[in-house]
């Protein structure tokens, strides 16, 4: 298993749990952009939004509402936030199992303008 993802799923490489269910987690990324900065993972490996079929549409659905109950939790949710999923060398994706940014604090405001 060489997914660094898998590895924090599995309990097999560190990471800083914010949130665990049946079917993701949430940690923090180990380079953030902004104060707040957090990674909504799957349990599931899938690499890509690209390898997402209509079966995972509510598991889509559940990263979303997992990241609003994280920007509560984080304070953020009165103030706002960015929700992003890179796809793709070019869209920005550097670990190849689909993930959910949660980006908020000042240095988010500057990413897309």
């Amino acid at each position: 298993m060489s997914c660094i993802f898998c590895k924090i799923i599995a309990g097999e490489a560190p990471a800083a749990i914010l949130y665990r269910d049946e079917q993701v987690i949430a940690f923090r990324d180990i380079h953030p952009i902004a104060s707040t900065h957090i990674l909504i993972v799957p349990l599931r490996h899938i690499s890509s939004v690209n390898e997402l079929e209509e079966a995972d549409a509510a598991l889509v659905g559940h990263m979303a509402l997992a990241a609003k109950q994280l920007a509560v939790q984080e304070g953020v949710a009165g103030r706002g936030y960015r929700l992003i999923m890179n796809t793709g060398p070019e869209g920005g994706q550097s670990v190849f199992h689909l993930h959910m940014h949660l980006i908020a604090g000042k240095s988010a405001r500057s990413l897309l303008g």
